[in-house]
């Protein structure tokens, strides 16, 4: 609801990439720091305080009527976002058995893109029944009880099972240095670079040219995450048995495809269309890099480190793809920006081909596959 309701403020789109960037911007500046201090710390602090804050943002939202207090809240939001989800990734992988990482990671995975598919359709039904300020009230209660659940139910920090019992995780100088963590750290700073856009830039496109409600648009944006959150799950098992380089430039090139094809939406259904095969390209690509990181984060023994690593590309994609957009749509035409992150995404892809050559090799002298 961000984007049209800052835009019924008055806001530019440069400021509406403001608002989503300074989310990414704080949580790329606070990630490696959260990331490693849950490896040496535990996990559950950071996750439980993170949601707490989570709650508060939204009551936040509830009190705000001025864009830039909007993104000064974000900003805020980032931070949380940053205890939150590579730490919770983190627990999962540590707990992970060896050669199902694709299917443990794409069954957490749901638990995300379900979220991230129900939040518009709720949140624009809700809007459109009793107003934006029960909207963001319900994104807060729905963070309390995460609250709640995981301090009750998550064992205390002591009691985590170590990935590894003695000796320090590795540091991040080293870890900038392994090539194949760099490929899916470009590939998911592609990706996200072409969410980043999508999702700040078509319930605008929606509302202005097609005048679609709340409701509609929310109907809109969830295909591709729920889409991506479906095949979570089965692309995780092909992931266990099948080449994961294959499968994360495969789902790149659909992603590209589509991304390309909103240039050419002239309505309601071939902009779901394309959202769709957005979602089949991330539902590809996504479960083969999280195993690969996985593996990458077990021989390491910075399970924490490297979550964190991979979601800074998260994250610097979510900065670069709104604010990029909102540049082109304020100086030259909207749709460029749509053109521009097929590029991204297809450099992505081949980014990702080259520098994973010979993981497979890897994996089995490092005894993780």
């Amino acid at each position: 609801m961000l984007p049209v309701y800052a835009h019924e403020l008055g806001a530019t789109g440069l400021y509406i990439g403001f608002i989503f960037g300074a989310f990414s911007l704080s949580r790329t500046a606070f990630l490696p720091f959260f990331g490693r201090l849950s490896d040496l710390k535990g996990r559950k602090p950071f996750i439980t305080t993170g949601l707490l804050a989570y709650f508060l943002v939204a009551i936040g939202f509830t009190l705000s009527r001025n864009v830039n207090l909007f993104i000064l809240i974000r900003f805020f939001q980032g931070i949380a976002s940053a205890m939150i989800l590579p730490v919770a990734q983190a627990y999962v992988g540590e707990i992970t058995p060896r050669h199902r990482e694709g299917f443990t990671m794409g069954l957490f995975n749901i638990s995300l893109y379900a979220g991230l598919s129900l939040g518009p359709v709720v949140g624009g039904v809700v809007h459109d029944a009793f107003g934006l300020r029960t909207a963001f009230l319900s994104m807060g209660v729905v963070s309390l009880s995460g609250f709640f659940l995981c301090l009750v139910l998550l064992p205390r920090s002591k009691e985590e099972r170590p990935l590894v019992p003695t000796g320090s995780p590795t540091r991040y100088r080293a870890l900038v240095k392994n090539r194949y963590l760099d490929a899916l750290f470009f590939f998911r700073f592609a990706f996200t670079t072409s969410i980043g856009m999508v999702w700040a830039f078509l319930p605008l496109l929606a509302g202005l040219e097609f005048n679609l409600s709340s409701s509609a648009i929310g109907i809109l944006v969830m295909p591709g995450v729920l889409v991506t959150g479906l095949l979570q799950t089965p692309m995780g098992l092909l992931a266990d048995r099948f080449d994961k380089r294959t499968l994360i430039v495969l789902g790149g090139i659909i992603a590209a495809g589509a991304v390309f094809s909103f240039v050419y939406a002239k309505g309601f259904w071939a902009l779901f269309v394309a959202n769709v095969l957005f979602g089949v390209g991330g539902g590809i690509a996504i479960p083969s890099v999280m195993a690969m990181t996985v593996i990458i984060g077990r021989h390491t023994g910075s399970m924490g480190s490297i979550m964190g690593m991979l979601t800074m590309g998260h994250s610097l994609g979510m900065l670069t793809g709104p604010i990029f957009a909102g540049f082109m749509m304020d100086t030259f035409d909207l749709s460029l920006a749509f053109v521009g992150g097929a590029v991204i995404m297809g450099l992505g892809s081949i980014v990702a081909l080259v520098l994973t050559a010979g993981f497979q090799s890897w994996a089995e002298e490092k005894g993780h596959d």
